[in-house]
């Protein structure tokens, strides 16, 4: 599949931005906040769905441009609240300034946590690439010290040091420790990451594993089925499970809006039929909902960066019938 999606990305040059906009609309929201709270009211009505709202764009050039970020983001919340949507948000600290100015990005994070805190939603800082790991996960500390735990972390498995991030943020945090682990869309080399698809599938499963034994909640973010099942498996030999309260020694008691020490996590528009199997038989599973006015500049990223992305997309553009959103 890596030569396929090498492929379609070498096309991308030639690719009409409007063929770019149809095949986006499976994966985006919608161009505004409008067009996302429409699609989370049909959704939440027709499959009951929850979402993680992503409002797209990042690492910005001018610290006042996270501004912009911030309303927008607190208009998200506002919304959210009004039409008790079972939303959360998930935002990029590079479009909060992280890599320009990392006291103004913690403090631009911290105003929009506490409106977030007294509303009783949670935000995930999404992890980007490797440059912005460590001040990532600093901030999310430093939010906690400051009483913030509303807050929560993205690990990517294929890093070689997560393992070793796991072990520190769960000592500092204990319970309160809140992840998402994904495989990591960021393709980084050799030296600092895993490569290998094997190697990244049993690096992202050793990961979950150490996750669930630390008592932290677990947002398990996969349409990978052998991640999927090693999951379950997982799960159920921790007695945990749909409809069981937590049962790991330490573990926080369930939070507003989340499951039982666990869920799963899948982007909008990929394998909804494998996000609403897990969801009939009990298990909390949250869409990933990107929305705005920068969806051309995000799915050429995807692409770009991750070209095993194009293959799939491909796949469900060929095959439209095995990938309903």
């Amino acid at each position: 599949m890596g030569l396929f999606g090498r492929m379609i990305v070498g096309m991308l040059p030639i690719v009409p931005r409007f063929f770019v906009g149809w095949i986006a609309k499976r994966y985006i929201a919608g161009k505004d906040l409008d067009s996302a709270v429409e699609l989370m009211l049909r959704m939440q009505e027709q499959e009951g769905a929850c979402f993680t709202v992503d409002v797209l764009g990042e690492e910005i050039t001018d610290i006042a441009e996270a501004q912009g970020f911030i309303e927008e983001y607190e208009r998200v919340l506002d919304r959210i609240t009004e039409h008790r949507l079972d939303a959360h948000l998930s935002v990029k600290p590079t479009a909060f300034g992280v890599l320009l100015d990392e006291r103004q990005a913690s403090v631009n994070l911290e105003r929009l946590l506490r409106k977030a805190a007294e509303q009783d939603i949670f935000i995930r800082l999404d992890m980007e690439d490797r440059r912005v790991t460590q001040a990532t996960i600093d901030i999310c500390l430093r939010m906690h010290e400051l009483g913030l735990t509303n807050v929560g972390v993205v690990l990517q498995a294929r890093l070689l040091r997560t393992p070793a991030d796991i072990t520190a943020i769960t000592e500092k945090l204990g319970p309160a420790a809140d992840f998402r682990i994904c495989k990591g869309i960021y393709l980084e080399p050799a030296e600092v990451a895993h490569t290998g698809y094997r190697e990244v599938v049993d690096a992202m499963n050793d990961c979950i594993e150490a996750m669930l034994d630390s008592g932290a909640y677990v947002g398990i973010a996969t349409h990978d089925h052998p991640v999927i099942k090693h999951s379950l498996e997982s799960l159920t030999a921790r007695g945990m499970g749909p409809g069981i309260p937590d049962p790991r020694k330490g573990a926080a008691p369930e939070r507003s809006g989340k499951g039982p020490g666990y869920e799963f996590q899948m982007l909008l528009g990929v394998r909804g039929n494998v996000r609403r199997r897990l969801k009939s038989r009990g298990h909390k599973s949250r869409v990933y909902l990107p929305y705005g006015d920068r969806w051309y500049e995000y799915s050429i990223r995807r692409l770009r960066e991750n070209p095993d992305v194009a293959a799939h997309i491909a796949r469900a553009f060929l095959m439209p019938w095995t990938n309903r959103r």
